[in-house]
């Protein structure tokens, strides 16, 4: 019995390898066929060649490890963007909104994540622009080293997270770090800068979310108590109390508000 599963297993496998070639050889041939018998002719199959070859120097090295580096660091992006930008508070406090409306998966997780990611590249743009100023055009016209165009433009960036990050959860990894005492800003390390901020990020979305939380709360239980009051405990609330939440969203302009100082949180701070 063992033998014939196996055996059974093999031929599928053949099958289904079979079928894919039979797909690809098609494919080549309706190419073939659509650009005429004279291209055809002339057609030549891409041969994909991989392999590791000894380098003629230390600079074939070099370049080597600066693209390893440079694909580990495109492969990071999605965390330096939420951990080093303002994605992490615009992204908790939507997510805050949306629970605290009852509207489950309305907006849902792809709303809410492209909304907050072009908000990230308002409200960043400065930065940007300070960076590409301070950095990348003069590292492009060769003005300045690799080393000095990543210190300038990681300083924009830095004063971005200042502005934003508490001085006691500062204070708190900093001191975790076990490193001597900074006597200024310049001081602390990046490596530390980052948790410090994530941390003051978190902190000030659950307090924005908490603020959220309060009106459609007080509806929930006004609602339920209502309810409660005339007998119908077999109703969810939920059903009676979302319309009211959604109609006192759109007559504040909730939007509008929540955006507006949202940015303007950032902006001024």
């Amino acid at each position: 019995m063992r033998e014939t599963g196996t055996q059974n297993i093999r031929r599928s496998r053949n099958n289904t390898a079979k079928r894919v070639l039979f797909l690809l050889i098609l494919c080549v041939a309706f190419y073939l066929l659509c650009i005429g018998e004279a291209s055809a002719a002339d057609f030549l199959f891409p041969k994909v060649h991989i392999g590791v070859e000894k380098g003629e120097g230390p600079g074939d090295i070099s370049v080597l490890l600066q693209i390893v580096l440079l694909l580990t660091v495109l492969s990071l992006a999605p965390a330096i963007l939420m951990l080093m930008t303002s994605f992490t508070r615009l992204a908790v406090v939507f997510a805050f909104l949306r629970h605290a409306l009852g509207t489950q998966q309305t907006p849902s997780n792809q709303i809410i994540a492209g909304l907050a990611l072009f908000l990230t590249f308002f409200i960043m743009m400065p930065v940007w622009q300070k960076v590409n100023s301070n950095a990348l055009q003069p590292y492009l016209n060769e003005e300045i080293s690799q080393e000095v165009a990543l210190k300038e433009a990681i300083n924009p960036i830095r004063q971005f997270m200042f502005r934003q990050t508490r001085e006691k959860d500062l204070a708190l990894l900093v001191k975790m770090a076990g490193g001597k005492k900074p006597n200024n800003p310049a001081d602390i390390p990046t490596s530390v800068l980052i948790p410090a901020f994530v941390i003051s990020e978190l902190k000030t979305a659950f307090i924005i979310g908490f603020v959220l939380y309060v009106p459609f709360l007080i509806i929930d239980m006004v609602v339920a108590s209502v309810l409660l009051s005339m007998g119908m405990m077999m109703l969810p609330p939920i059903l009676i109390s979302l319309p009211f939440k959604l109609m006192l969203f759109v007559l504040v302009d909730g939007w509008h508000l929540i955006v507006g100082s949202m940015v303007k949180s950032f902006m001024g701070g």
